[in-house]
């Protein structure tokens, strides 16, 4: 197989109208990894339940196993397709006895009613050899290769495609690891070119860096994707629950037509960006998938990652001031606060365009908490923040929109850091005062100030972190806090308990969404329902 760009790959290969085969949408298998026949009975039952189109059956995981016994308890009655997998120890499972009796297990499974068996590249040929002749019609065997280290090129993980054809497989199954997120366009690419070939392929990259290829495999053609009963009993590293799947990203409505939206952060695994957003997505019929995006190297991302379909992004720490650079065009005020955390691939010509909706959400619902409303709307006589002092914790990429939003509503500046360079820095840009995170326990020059907090101190799961102490925070008349898991931060609930009023960064994180989501659809965003959506979840 000829090795090409992702990039080049999906804009012409992949794009709508390119003629090549794609699947209507892939399975999802739940794995069963259960010590006992009967837990794993009662696995099976929750599969259906929930929604899947096959259950695998992780009989190496069993203890003290029977192979006629158990299988023929175990497929009696089963109420979906069944994959058993034996998968020995040198591949990653938990068999370590004899291989020839392995094997056994597996044609018994065949010989009882199976609908799949899975069998390792290393004893294909083998195994095809002594199951010739004897092959059931609708039996089907999925080859499979797993590497546990890393993700080979493209043209590797092709050759390794045509080897496991070569063993007479019917379905060829390459699992690899994650180094970093790019690792997965190699196998969306091969995925991509085996749909020519009318080859079915489960091709899947294991680790966080590699869920994106369990969440959009029914997009670039994947035969099957596999998804836990539930959080805990996974059978591999990444691996999502099928509930998450079909519940929070639509798996079976995605095609390859779908766009895709992400947020690209690390990290990114506590945020409730996805739920949120495909969940407006649904109520207005849009037909796009957001992801997370765990991302080490930003430029290079997006580089990868350049088609058409992966129309924009959320970006969140640590790389909201690195995507000012990476963006071909930057909105004023975003280049203003040297900050973006939106960014948009214009369908004209494909430049990455960057926006900041941290600004207006953040500065929007300080304004509203000072009045005392929760209005989105801003004053038409002039913003409440006039003439205050407005204390900002942290120089990051919020703290700068903080900063900025702030400095143009009139408010007179400060900025605490850790780093006093890095505050003096931000303060020197705002034209404000700096201070260290040190003094600001004993910095009160007036009553009534705004404290702002745009650190990750307090967010889940260090919970028990706060910037400030509780003596110091009577100061204040307002105290808001961008984190928003837990909604109510150590850092909120001491300001209540002094008496003094709190915004939450749930409120922040809604009208910031409410911004991408225009920018992501070009519709108007479904506040209510978003609303509804975060109050029953965050």
């Amino acid at each position: 197989m000829k090795s090409s760009s992702i990039s080049g790959l999906l804009a012409s290969d992949f794009h709508l109208g390119s003629g090549i085969m794609r699947m209507n949408s892939s399975l999802i298998c739940v794995p069963l990894v259960s010590k006992s026949v009967d837990e794993m009975l009662i696995g099976m039952v929750q599969a259906k339940d929930s929604g899947a189109d096959v259950i695998e059956l992780r009989i190496d995981y069993l203890e003290s196993l029977r192979p006629r016994s158990d299988l023929e308890i175990l497929l009696r009655d089963k109420p979906l397709p069944v994959l058993v997998t034996y998968r020995p120890k040198w591949e990653g499972g938990q068999y370590e006895g004899d291989e020839q009796k392995r094997l056994d297990a597996l044609r018994l499974a065949m010989e009882l009613g199976a609908d799949y068996i899975d069998v390792e590249l290393k004893v294909a040929h083998e195994f095809m050899s002594s199951i010739s002749g004897n092959k059931p019609e609708k039996f089907k065997v999925i080859v499979s290769s797993h590497n546990y280290q890393s993700t080979p090129s493209a043209e590797e993980i092709g050759n390794l495609v045509a080897t496991i054809q070569a063993t007479g497989a019917d379905i060829v199954k390459i699992a690899t690891y994650a180094v970093d997120i790019t690792d997965v366009a190699r196998m969306f690419q091969v995925l991509v070119h085996c749909q020519s070939f009318q080859v079915p392929i489960i091709g899947l990259v294991m680790s966080e860096r590699g869920a994106i290829s369990r969440l959009l495999c029914p997009k670039f053609g994947g035969y099957l994707t596999f998804g836990s009963v539930s959080a805990g009993k996974e059978s591999a590293p990444g691996q999502p629950t099928i509930k998450d799947l079909l519940d929070l990203y639509n798996l079976k409505n995605i095609g390859a037509d779908t766009k895709v939206f992400g947020l690209i952060g690390k990290p990114v695994g506590h945020s409730k960006s996805p739920l949120l957003h495909n969940a407006a997505f649904r109520s207005v019929g849009f037909n796009a998938v957001y992801v997370p995006l765990l991302v080490d190297d930003l430029a290079n991302f997006l580089k990868v990652y350049s088609a058409p379909d992966f129309a924009g992004f959320s970006c969140t720490m640590p790389h909201k001031e690195t995507a000012v650079q990476c963006c071909d065009e930057v909105d004023p005020i975003a280049k203003s606060i040297g900050a973006v955390n939106t960014i948009i691939r214009r369908p004209s010509d494909g430049k990455l365009i960057g926006y900041n909706t941290d600004y207006i959400g953040a500065i929007s619902a300080i304004e509203d908490g000072i009045r005392g409303s929760h209005n989105t709307g801003i004053n038409a006589t002039g913003s409440p923040l006039a003439g205050k002092l407005f204390v900002v914790i942290g120089a990051g990429g919020a703290g700068k929109a903080l900063a900025f939003g702030a400095k143009a509503k009139g408010a007179k500046v400060v900025i605490a850091n850790r780093t006093y360079d890095r505050a003096r820095e931000l303060a020197d840009l705002v034209g404000g005062d700096a201070i260290s995170l040190a003094e600001l326990e004993s910095f009160h020059p007036a009553n009534g100030m705004i404290l702002a907090n745009t650190t990750s101190m307090g967010m889940h799961p260090n919970i028990d972190g706060t910037p400030i102490s509780k003596q110091a925070l009577s100061f204040y008349s307002v105290v808001f806090d961008a984190v928003y898991i837990p909604k109510v931060t150590r850092l909120l609930r001491e300001a209540e308990e002094s008496g003094v009023s709190t915004v939450s960064g749930v409120e922040m994180f809604i009208r910031q969404a409410m911004g991408q989501f225009e920018l992501f659809t070009g519709m108007p965003a479904p506040e209510k329902h978003m609303r509804e959506i975060v109050a029953r979840y965050v």
